[in-house]
């Protein structure tokens, strides 16, 4: 490579970055900030559910119910009303999240070994909340239930499992712990490395554009490739310190688990880290003003990496119109590779038409940024 015209874009590049130590230093913090901002501000799992209790029984059956909700750790019982309008007026000024009801007949049901009804009440402003709260509820009803089923079936001398006919045999694979941020923070790498990557390449070529530079490239024998291939590098390996840096914060900060090949991810990772800067060079063939070239980034790298690539929003529950649009975004496949090795142990057989759809996806953006490029000095 060395004495090559590539290499002498490559050189001319670094010593532009040598020039503005900030941008550099921007690159590597701000990355690690988007991953503490999110890693800790972005929590899906629902706990500490602010909730108000009206007991119309007051009785020891109505306590004890009302103490297995709190006990479950995702309940916080903030108020003990007296009426259903101090819970519709808790509900209205947003300081709860569902007000549970327990009727005055409660106890003796329970005691005749009759079914009895519970009220809940529930913001339903939030959809995926409300769901899970309505969730969280039934399992607590549910194991309730059961407890006094088994105390009526012990008096009569019977074993409650020796009837039960279905009985419910948990295994969770990959996240056994069901922790929100082993599902957030590999989905990050893939976010980050699509926010600053693109942005920094593109406002590269950008800026040589503004100071008329780049006439210079026009009338050398540089070939587009080359100077598309020596201005990519040096952003790419920005982007490679910045991927190991957020996947050991991610790994020994967080406590993700790794149970995949570091050298696979490593080199997947060196791809979608060509890809992304590449995106930000074909988009400075583009554009003739660096704020024009940075808008015009950040809407197709930052929106639809946390939109349309399966980060937060699942893939299989969107419109098949939309499904097939996040085809369009590498953030998708990079994502699924990221969780795939780090939650999964998974190998390249496992991965293999991801793999294969990135690797294209890169051949084709670098392409077309050439072909572009090559057309300014034609």
């Amino acid at each position: 490579m060395k004495g090559s015209r590539t290499y002498s874009i490559f050189i001319k590049e670094i010593y532009e970055i040598k020039r503005d130590p900030y941008t550099l230093g921007i690159a590597i913090i701000m990355p690690l900030i988007l991953l503490f901002l999110f890693g800790y501000a972005l929590n899906l799992d629902v706990k500490n559910i602010s909730t108000a209790v009206l007991d119309h029984d007051k009785s020891l059956q109505s306590r004890k119910y009302i103490e297995r909700i709190k006990s479950s750790g995702y309940f916080d019982i903030k108020y003990h009303v007296s009426s259903y309008k101090d819970i519709e007026k808790l509900l209205d000024k947003g300081y709860i999240r569902n007000g549970i009801v327990v009727p005055s007949n409660f106890s003796k049901q329970i005691i005749r070994g009759l079914p009895t009804e519970v009220g809940i009440f529930i913001d339903g402003t939030f959809p995926p909340t409300a769901k899970v709260t309505i969730g969280y509820i039934e399992a607590i009803n549910e194991k309730y239930s059961g407890d006094i089923l088994k105390e009526i079936l012990r008096r009569q001398g019977r074993d409650f499992d020796s009837i039960q006919a279905v009985k419910l045999e948990e295994r969770v694979w990959y996240n056994p712990s069901l922790k929100s941020k082993n599902f957030i923070i590999p989905g990050l790498f893939a976010v980050i490395l699509m926010a600053f990557p693109p942005l920094l390449s593109t406002l590269a070529i950008v800026r040589e554009k503004e100071k008329g530079s780049i006439q210079q490239i026009f009338v050398s024998p540089t070939k587009p490739f080359e100077f598309i291939i020596g201005k990519t590098i040096p952003y790419a390996l920005i982007a490679i310190v910045e991927m190991v840096i957020i996947l050991i914060v991610g790994v020994y900060w967080f406590k993700v688990p790794f149970k995949g090949s570091l050298i696979l991810f490593i080199i997947l990772g060196t791809i979608y880290v060509f890809c992304t800067v590449s995106i930000g060079v074909l988009v400075s063939t583009m554009m003739k003003s660096q704020m024009a070239a940075m808008l015009l980034v950040l809407v197709i790298t930052v929106m639809p990496s946390l939109l349309f690539s399966g980060f937060i929003y699942p893939i299989f529950n969107m419109p098949i119109f939309f499904k097939v649009y996040t085809y369009l975004f590498p953030a998708r496949f990079f994502i699924d590779i990221s969780r795939d090795i780090l939650l999964k142990g998974n190998n390249i057989k496992e991965m293999f038409w991801n793999i294969i759809i990135l690797l294209l996806y890169t051949t084709i953006i670098i392409s077309i940024a050439s072909l572009r490029f090559k057309k300014k000095v034609d």
